[in-house]
């Protein structure tokens, strides 16, 4: 795979991941929208670092938009799993 599909892959993995916990967790306390995050990720092959986990839970809480590209541009710091 070259390093521009292994990125791809991991976007559409996130984004995939996080349209799936925001689907359904929008109105869940904290607890279970991280537990359903992180499910998720790990039935996607992605990680994320404890901090971007924190952001993306507490964004989805708050109905915010996770913006999946700039995760996935940090790769560096999370990575695939």
């Amino acid at each position: 795979m070259t390093e521009m599909n292994q990125d791809d892959a991991r976007v559409q993995a996130l984004r995939g991941a996080v349209e799936r916990v925001t689907a359904w967790q929008e109105t869940a306390p904290d607890g279970t929208i991280r537990e359903e995050l992180g499910k998720a990720l790990h039935e996607a092959g992605v990680t994320l670092t404890e901090e971007q986990q924190e952001l993306v839970t507490e964004q989805i809480s708050r109905q915010e938009e996770v913006d999946v590209d700039l995760l996935a541009a940090h790769s560096g710091e999370g990575g695939p799993a």
